[in-house]
């Protein structure tokens, strides 16, 4: 490992450590008020150079926890009077809250405008790391795709960006929006990276709740349904956490009852219940190695694809194996044979040719913009 890639681990290291520290339920008493606790990672953290500093906030930044962890380092940099950590995280946080207060409200207005015409919408996974934010807004609609854009052109003045090989069978469009850096991703009628999830897709929209985001009210898929939908992205599609995923699930699990019945009906109507297991026991296997702790049932434990399997870190991110996503993507595969889901079988083969042709391009070219 060279001295670059071992910096970055290092930060990665000292995120998690104050993530975990200060959201995990075990964890509660080494939190942002336990200075002792926070010393070495200040101290770590104060060390850095301008430079460093920068590449610091990146990795927090594309993580999606800038907010939370940066104001816990300020926090614990004010008490122990270290004035340049203290007013980098200022400085760093107020931009990051600026950012995010615009794209709330924008996404309020979105939502609001695509109800109002009887389009009804869930906003999923972006809302998952409030106070932070991820770097697109991503929408879940059961509408039709042609009243969709019409409403984002009439109201917004919003139009489509080209769509990828991926976007098409996902079938998902991304909106540019005049005045909202962020891209507006808009998945329509189906989920998954073939847009294979017609029936788990239904259930997003029919067991939507509402919740309290900034002041604003959104709706956004139950428990159940953002745990299936994580693990879609992490472990089927992506097969890389971010930390952000790790702290969201942690809080999930901690903030509200998980009905294990209805996750393993939302899990199987996906084809994903191992999956699922696995994605959750991953979680808790990266929480504990930084001290904290979330109880999983055993019945998740025992369906977990494999119970040995960590993450590790790499480019930036927390990666899973490729066999475990290979593995999960043969039973995902087997449970649409056996259940006739045509939808399933016609569209999830595509999903290796576009992963290869993804992954030559990115070797070519250093990029996979228009496959994946």
């Amino acid at each position: 490992m060279n001295a670059a890639a071992r910096q970055s681990e290092r930060h990665m290291e000292t995120l998690s450590r104050l993530m975990v520290r200060a959201y995990s339920e075990n964890s509660r008493a080494t939190a942002p008020e336990d200075l002792k606790h926070l010393n070495d990672d200040l101290n770590y953290v104060s060390g850095l150079t301008a430079a460093q500093l920068a590449e610091f906030r990146e990795l927090a930044d594309s993580n999606h926890v800038v907010v939370r962890a940066l104001t816990i380092l300020q926090n614990a940099a004010v008490a122990l009077k270290d004035n340049r950590i203290a007013e980098w995280c200022e400085t760093s946080v107020s931009k990051e809250r600026a950012r995010i207060d615009n794209a709330i409200h924008m996404l309020r207005s979105i939502c609001n405008a695509l109800e109002s015409h009887g389009c009804k919408v869930t906003v999923i996974k972006s809302l998952d790391h409030w106070p932070d934010l991820g770097s697109d807004l991503d929408l879940y609609t059961s509408a039709n795709q042609d009243r969709v854009q019409k409403i984002m052109r009439a109201e917004f003045n919003a139009h489509p960006v080209e769509r990828s090989w991926g976007d098409r069978l996902a079938h998902k469009w991304n909106y540019s929006v005049p005045g909202l850096p962020e891209l507006v991703e808009i998945h329509v009628q189906f989920l998954g990276q073939t847009g294979e999830h017609a029936q788990m897709a239904k259930r997003v929209i029919d067991r939507r709740v509402r919740k309290a985001i900034g002041g604003r009210d959104f709706h956004v898929p139950a428990a159940e349904e953002r745990i299936v939908i994580s693990t879609l992205q992490r472990v089927y599609r992506h097969f890389y956490f971010r930390l952000c995923d790790m702290i969201d699930a942690t809080l999930l699990l901690q903030s509200e009852p998980l009905n294990l019945a209805e996750l393993k009906n939302a899990a199987d109507a996906a084809g994903i219940w191992p999956g699922v297991a696995t994605f959750l026991c991953l979680i808790q296997s990266y929480i504990r190695s930084y001290g904290g702790n979330i109880a999983l049932p055993q019945e998740v434990t025992d369906a977990a694809y494999s119970r040995s399997d960590n993450v590790q870190f790499g480019n930036g991110f927390l990666r899973v194996s490729k066999l475990t996503g290979a593995g999960l993507y043969g039973s995902q595969l087997m449970h649409a044979g056996r259940h006739r889901d045509v939808r399933a079988l016609l569209r999830l083969p595509l999903l290796p040719p576009l992963a290869i042709s993804a992954l030559v391009a990115h070797s070519l070219t250093g990029n996979d913009k228009g496959i994946w």
